[in-house]
């Protein structure tokens, strides 16, 4: 049978054994040659692609009670998560409020250039779509 191990009540010192006190006294391996400062900042700074494939900017009014919308669709080989910083991006830039739907970014108003120039930034071919 198994020894049960108890916690004492009355204040004294609880012997307890680490599971990682023979690790303490072991030695780890070489680390190969660190890089420079440089070569560091460098691994850090996400790079985008240069051709990032084409995306349509669309203007649309239709079920929005006539308030126009621009739309960005064809954000294809990107996750959620870059979308939702491309959109923000558009947001600052453009100074309005937008969201990303169904895969597609969303930003209110006309601002088709202002979302042209941020998705050439980011790489991408941006092509004027629709009215």
């Amino acid at each position: 049978m198994k020894e049960r191990k108890r916690i004492p009540l009355d204040g004294d010192p609880v012997a307890w054994k680490s599971p990682f006190a023979a690790l303490k006294h072991m030695e780890l391996p070489a680390t190969p040659a660190t890089r420079d400062a440089a070569d560091r900042t460098e691994a850090t700074v996400p790079v985008r692609a240069k051709n990032r494939g084409r995306v349509d900017i669309i203007r649309q009014t239709a079920h929005r009670g006539g308030k126009t919308v621009t739309v960005v669709t064809g954000l294809i080989g990107i996750g959620q998560a870059e979308k939702e910083q491309l959109a923000k991006e558009m947001q600052k830039a453009c100074g309005t409020g937008g969201t990303v739907k169904d895969g597609r970014i969303e930003i209110q108003g006309d601002k088709r250039t202002e979302v042209a120039r941020i998705l050439t930034e980011a790489g991408f071919r941006p092509v004027f779509a629709g009215g």
